[in-house]
């Protein structure tokens, strides 16, 4: 189930953390072995939204830059190189707000599900690319629409797609159009009820407005605590941002695997409460890894139930089990989450108590202590 045939050879690739969670979720797909398939020319080849690296695997000995907005991914990629005994030297790491290389002999892309994240990468490789740069892209059929590739349309030029296969579609883009205006990809509304401004990169969880279970879970945050609050997949850091408000006395460490999700965070505390930066740090992490135990207050979580395109708990069960290790004793876990997942039952069973704070009819706003 984890092993990707690529030109004759058998690699064997997993998600990460490793699959032990869930051995049944698979860490390429249908779109990858297309991409893989297809003749290149000699020369560095720039890789964008490898999930797990499928690609940068599979293109080896080739050098690959490999260009993500998921440290998870990153990390993927370097646990698979590594599981594989290729060279992880011949791969080279880009975040996604940081400047592309020039020189790419081909280019392959992952076509991610936000739109906007493709619009501001296509704009940042219009920069660097020439008429003569190979452009591949490819996404399960179903995820390319009419708008997908009127973006490639707008930022590259002429663009065709591929036969479907293993429902499956490759797009083709040529360097032909003009530059259009670019634009900083940042998007900005006011939060109700509040004086603040949320500032969001393509990127994050919920750009467009403020989600509706943040909404519920904004009117029951912990107040006047003392010591370090972590808000964990901090999205655009808006939980932190009020938690910073109403808890003077304590510090707020934003950390998400996202580096658009971080950057929003920091620069949403920048723009509405610059005097309280000093009580903030923000980091690109998988949860809590490398978190002392024992030295949280507390932990403001609204896990994410999904992981690319499959639907899993292990995410949300890693950042319950990393908040009770990093709680200090009497410190708590405080979650938000749909009715149907059921959280209460997980933190009973791993905190030995689960108490409901506030609900609606889809959302739950849970807190677990430990003791």
């Amino acid at each position: 189930m984890n092993e990707l045939q690529v030109s004759g050879q058998s690699l064997t690739l997993n998600r990460f953390p490793a699959n032990a969670a869930d051995p049944s979720l698979q860490a390429w797909d249908s779109a990858d072995e297309y991409l893989l398939q297809q003749p290149l020319p000699d020369g560095p080849v720039l890789v964008l939204n490898d999930n797990f690296g499928a690609l940068a695997c599979g293109l080896q000995p080739r050098e690959v830059w490999q260009v993500s907005d998921s440290w998870i991914s990153q990390q993927a990629t370097l646990h698979n190189l590594t599981t594989n005994e290729l060279s992880v030297s011949n791969v080279r790491f880009l975040d996604s707000l940081a400047a592309l290389p020039e020189g790419m002999a081909a280019v392959l892309i992952k076509i991610p599900k936000t739109l906007a994240l493709l619009e501001h990468q296509l704009q940042a490789l219009r920069q660097v690319i020439t008429a003569d740069t190979l452009i591949i892209a490819a996404a399960k059929t179903k995820d390319i629409h009419r708008s997908t590739l009127e973006i490639f349309e707008k930022w590259v030029g002429e663009t065709h797609t591929s036969l479907a296969w293993k429902k499956s579609r490759l797009v083709f883009a040529k360097l032909t159009a003009e530059q259009p205006t670019a634009s900083s990809g940042i998007l900005s509304w006011p939060l109700d009820g509040t004086p603040y401004t949320l500032h969001n990169h393509a990127n994050v969880f919920a750009r467009q407005s403020l989600d509706i279970g943040a909404r519920l879970f904004l009117q029951h945050l912990p107040t006047q605590l003392e010591g370090t609050i972590v808000d964990l997949g901090c999205g655009n850091g808006v939980v932190g941002l009020l938690a910073l408000e109403q808890n003077p006395e304590a510090k707020v460490h934003f950390v998400d695997e996202s580096w658009m999700a971080v950057a929003s965070s920091q620069l949403n505390v920048e723009k509405n409460l610059p005097t309280d930066i000093s009580r903030c740090e923000f980091t690109v992490n998988n949860s809590l890894s490398g978190f002392t135990g024992g030295s949280l207050q507390a932990v403001l979580c609204n896990p994410p139930f999904h992981q690319q395109s499959a639907i899993t708990d292990h995410i949300a069960w890693q950042m319950f089990r990393d908040a009770k290790r990093c709680l200090s004793y009497g410190g708590e876990l405080r979650v938000i989450g749909n009715r149907h997942l059921d959280y209460h039952r997980k933190l009973k069973k791993l905190f030995g108590n689960c108490q409901l704070i506030a609900s609606d009819a889809r959302f739950v706003v849970l807190r677990s202590v430990k003791l």
